[in-house]
């Protein structure tokens, strides 16, 4: 099946919603009060999308939210109208999802029969819950917080609303639009504090002839820094496939990414090292620059009496952590959120087990 010319997914979703399944609910559903949204996983959501996107989990989908005693009441006989009465493509793309043999994974193929659609029809407190672990049209708490991993953070506060009936999704996004001030010098502290503990690694793999490991360490500082740059700019910084995307549009970027790009691309440590320092002293110029601490020398030194010209980040974590004032935040251990210690997607796609990863590493008042 040959596809048409690609148009966004949130475009598409929104031209769905308002030309295909929102007539639909009018003429019988007319009273009943809804809010419709494309939020949650796929690229399209972060706007990273692209016609490779299009080979599976993507197409004309949303959700559909409905008051809890309405989806009881009626969101099945609305999936069941949807499935009956949506038009079998729609802007040339496929209503119908079906799955290619991969747990998980759907593609959009055509049918004769009636259409299996990704219109969504839930409630916002249950859909919430299972993306997140919690609620976030209640208060958010630092387990909350620190239990949610960015990516999901990203995908609950981008996306688009196209309808908001309920009144209640805009106020669930603007709950988590950005990190509590305390919280977010905290996190951005523990990001500093990942930096310090591997900066003198480059030099040390590559004094002993180990050019792989300094790399290896090269690239996950880079990472930590692209990651550091996007808190600093108060972006949730996405996931490995999309990180270098996102951190593309910070304003850092046109600066750094040739720098770091170097340091990826070095072959030996000393290079390597000395793009390193450089995109340290322009991270720390522009932590200075937001004024969030006193200020910190941002020249790089040696590593005490060692050859290896570092930052010596821990000053900067230092800096902010002095700055926070909530004792709840002070008693943290410098670790971060769940996704600024654990690296494995099995854990953070996964609420339960980063809420008891979370649990597991702080008390909360009252929790």
């Amino acid at each position: 099946m040959t596809m048409p010319s690609f148009i966004p997914g949130l475009e598409l979703s929104r031209h769905f919603y308002l030309e295909a399944v929102r007539p639909l609910l009018e003429e019988t559903a007319s009273g009943l009060t809804h809010s419709a949204a494309r939020l949650g996983t796929g690229s399209e959501v972060l706007g990273f999308d692209t016609t490779r996107s299009a080979d599976h989990e993507w197409g004309p989908r949303l959700q559909i939210f409905l008051h809890p005693q309405d989806v009881t009441r009626h969101g099945a006989s609305i999936t069941k109208l949807l499935s009956e009465r949506l038009p079998k493509t729609f802007r040339g793309y496929p209503t119908h999802f079906a799955p290619t043999g991969e747990a998980g994974i759907r593609v959009m193929q055509m049918t004769d029969g009636p259409v299996h659609h990704r219109v969504e029809v839930t409630d916002p407190g249950s859909w919430f819950t299972t993306q997140l672990g919690f609620d976030p049209r209640k208060d958010v708490t630092l387990t909350d917080w620190l239990a949610t991993p960015t990516q999901l953070l990203a995908e609950i506060t981008a996306g688009a609303v196209f309808h908001d009936g309920l009144g209640q999704l805009a106020p669930a996004r603007a709950n988590l639009d950005w990190y509590p001030h305390g919280l977010w010098l905290y996190l951005l502290a523990c990001q500093w504090q990942r930096i310090s503990q591997e900066e003198a690694f480059v030099g040390r793999c590559g004094e002993v002839g180990d050019e792989l490991g300094s790399a290896i360490v090269a690239a996950r500082l880079v990472r930590d820094l692209m990651r550091l740059c996007l808190l600093m700019d108060r972006r949730y910084p996405p996931y490995s496939k999309w990180l270098g995307s996102a951190f593309a549009r910070t304003p850092q970027a046109p600066i750094l990414s040739p720098i770091l790009n170097a340091a990826l691309a070095a072959t030996d440590w000393h290079t390597r090292e000395h793009h390193l320092t450089r995109a340290y002293e322009a991270i720390a110029a522009t932590h200075n620059q937001l004024g969030l601490a006193n200020p910190v020398d941002p020249a790089t030194r040696l590593y005490h009496s060692r050859p290896f010209q570092v930052l010596h980040a821990e000053r900067f974590a230092a800096a902010l952590t002095a700055r926070i004032t909530d004792p709840a935040i002070n008693s943290l251990p410098a670790i971060g959120a769940v996704d600024q210690f654990i690296d494995s997607t099995d854990v953070l796609s996964h609420p339960e087990l980063t809420r008891a990863a979370i649990h597991a590493t702080i008390s909360e008042p009252g929790r």
